[in-house]
């Protein structure tokens, strides 16, 4: 299997040295490379790639700004010629962070992380088991507790390393990341709206068309929910006849 990736960094010279160190692993494929990050967040969006090479430093807008821009992240190796950002680079998820020039055994170690990482990914897909709307999850927060049917929960959200979950007048929060609750999450009934929202589509009151081709939905709780432009167009998509 072929691990499709993209390179942004806005120098030619560092993109060109990247490929030669790519080409020596058959594994990989280059699916596209931008020099900036708004061009960069257009070819994440349109080629979905496993792997992504990102620098840091690049002018108007940083490395951190490209993934805070981003619904879905990939797997993120940083490239960059300065270390005082390596511990940032893992508060972000980042996978590695090399330091420019690169040698062949640095890469080759981050390439064994990415192999990994991939193949830990596939595993936990494939025996992670799909709740229903009729599965009931248990949720403790303070000295509070819930037994609470999937089906009854209208909102999911991000704040920090918790999952604020909202149903009927509760907004307790669950010790889980966004992405480890979406892996259960039943498919025909919630739709992750952006980077910090998953919604169920059963609990949608009202849909109005938003700024740059989003869409804004508002929930029968009354909270607002903006969608990201690439979800606006995968939800139009789904909810169509």
């Amino acid at each position: 299997m072929k691990i499709r990736a993209v390179i942004v960094e806005d120098s030619r010279l560092a993109r060109n040295e990247l490929k030669e160190l790519i080409k020596l692993h058959d594994d990989l494929e280059i699916v596209g490379e931008a020099s900036n990050v708004d061009d960069g967040v257009k070819l994440i969006e349109s080629e979905s790639p496993d792997l992504l090479f990102l620098d840091i430093n690049m002018p108007e807008k940083d490395g951190f700004d490209l993934l805070e821009m981003l619904d879905e992240v990939p797997i993120t190796v940083f490239t960059t010629a300065y270390d005082e950002y390596a511990i940032k680079s893992f508060e972000y998820n980042a996978l590695d962070y090399l330091l420019k020039p690169v040698s062949d055994k640095r890469f080759n170690m981050a390439m064994d992380k990415v192999r990994d990482k991939i193949s830990s990914n596939s595993e936990a897909k494939s025996t992670t088991k799909k709740l229903t709307e009729d599965s009931q999850i248990f949720i403790k927060d303070g000295d509070s507790c819930w037994l609470v049917k999937i089906g009854d929960i209208s909102l999911f959200e991000i704040m920090g390393n918790y999952t604020r979950v909202y149903f009927e007048d509760k907004k307790p929060m669950l010790y889980k990341s966004l992405n480890q609750v979406e892996e259960k999450l039943p498919e025909d009934s919630f739709f992750r709206a952006n980077r910090q929202q998953i919604v169920n589509t059963n609990y949608i009151e009202n849909v109005v068309p938003w700024f740059n081709g989003k869409l804004k939905l508002t929930i029968k709780n009354g909270e607002e929910v903006e969608v990201s432009r690439r979800q606006s167009y995968i939800f139009k998509d789904r909810m169509s006849l």
